[in-house]
């Protein structure tokens, strides 16, 4: 059995033999070795992490935790400063700040700052984790291998790029119902049970030349066929992530320098989590400055011209999965009610755990980029006020639009 020490002690090591593929610059993405290396226990203890130690740790999770940084590009997107908004809309903004434990917040408008906050002793050079919201990076990193060439289809199997599920629940899955998290295999992603899937996929004793989430996805059971159901799984984008790292050869974060972070301009370094293996785990943990997060949402926004295939973020931002009421779920996007003009406007966002989240507006040509410390993992009242929050900024901007 892996001692908590040992376990600790091979994440720096496999982390710190990363490779960088040929063609990329050296110096962009090199490995990250913890300052103050967690046991084994304590990095899977994560989720029950008390209140001080979530606001301590989150704002550098690289002093913790192995994984790759991720160099920012000799010129940073410039992200001028704008009119503020009217004082209501500034007024439900500082009510969310507090009331829901934000360590920052800022809004974009026609790519400018009207809005930008922060709290918890978090400022704007430091970088705060994102949970979650890699997903949607994962879900960018999918379709510039798709416009690249190698991914093919996204009908192809599963398997065909992640030759270890061959023979599992996962072998008749395609690539979209696993960016659509309607693979049919049975998951449970209970953030409060430490016997969940979730709680973990990560835990489990690492095999030579395999993923973790490979070695532990493969022996789940199917519970409805292939593209029927809809559960939302953390490790299916872990397996997202293995799959686009197979087939391009890099990792989810040295593929990112080039796909990502250059081209939206980032202003500092990323880290992104590795696994055991040595991988990037694609469904959580990269962390960056909160205007980098706005940064990433702005790329969205603008289309990824030139990264992604051609309408890309209209379908990833597109309800491929409806739940009702205007709301779903993309590849690896949660999509909302739609209010804009157009089929082509909905607003869809990155959502992780303990609060942080990038809503996209496209009728209005907004982003909001929140970072935070919520009580708990999921938060109904937390995810409701900031509906309300994204409402109000909709209508103040929406009188502007129709002003000029």
């Amino acid at each position: 059995m892996r001692t908590p020490l040992l376990a600790a002690l091979a994440s720096v090591l496999l982390a710190s033999c990363a490779t960088v593929p040929s063609g990329q610059n050296v110096a962009a993405t090199y490995a990250s070795t913890p300052e103050t290396p967690l046991s084994f226990e304590e990095q899977q203890s994560v989720l029950f992490w008390d209140d001080a130690t979530r606001s301590d740790r989150f704002r550098e999770m690289e002093r913790y935790f192995a994984g790759t940084e991720v160099a920012p590009p000799a010129r940073t997107r410039s992200l001028p400063e704008g009119r503020p908004l009217p004082e209501a809309v500034t007024t439900v903004l500082d009510a969310y700040l507090t009331s829901q434990n934000a360590a920052g917040i800022m809004v974009l408008h026609d790519g400018r700052v009207r809005y930008e906050k922060y709290g918890l002793g978090f400022g704007p050079e430091q970088r705060w984790t994102s949970f979650s919201v890699a997903k949607s990076f994962t879900s960018t990193l999918l379709g510039a291998a798709l416009k690249d060439g190698a991914i093919q289809s996204l009908s192809d199997p599963v398997s065909k790029y992640v030759p270890g599920l061959k023979g599992s629940a996962y072998d008749d899955v395609s690539v979209e119902q696993l960016a659509t998290m309607t693979s049919g295999v049975r998951w449970n992603e209970d953030y409060t049970d430490a016997n969940s899937d979730v709680a973990k996929m990560l835990t489990v004793e690492p095999v030579a030349g395999e993923s973790q989430v490979v070695t532990y996805m493969k022996t789940l059971p199917r519970e409805a066929p292939a593209g029927e159901k809809w559960v939302y799984k953390t490790g299916e984008t872990n397996l997202l992530g293995v799959l686009v790292e197979n087939a391009t050869g890099m990792t989810l974060a040295e593929y990112a320098k080039g796909k990502i972070v250059d081209p939206a301009g980032f202003e500092d370094r990323m880290f992104w989590m590795s696994d055991l293996t040595g991988g990037s785990i694609g469904g959580c943990c990269l962390s960056l400055r909160l205007a980098d997060y706005a940064r990433f949402g702005q790329f969205a926004l603008e289309g990824g011209k030139g990264v992604v295939p051609d309408r890309w973020f209209i379908e990833a931002g597109s309800p491929q999965v409806e739940f009702g009421n205007g709301y779903g779920y993309g590849y690896q996007w949660w999509t909302y009610p739609n209010t804009g003009p157009t089929a082509f406007d909905g607003p869809y966002g990155a959502q992780g755990i303990f609060g942080q989240s990038i809503a996209i507006l496209p009728a209005h040509n907004v982003v909001v980029a929140v970072v935070g410390n919520w009580p708990t993992a999921t938060s109904p009242e937390g995810r409701a006020q900031m509906r309300q929050v994204l409402a109000a900024i909709e209508n103040a901007v929406g009188s502007d639009d129709q002003a000029r």
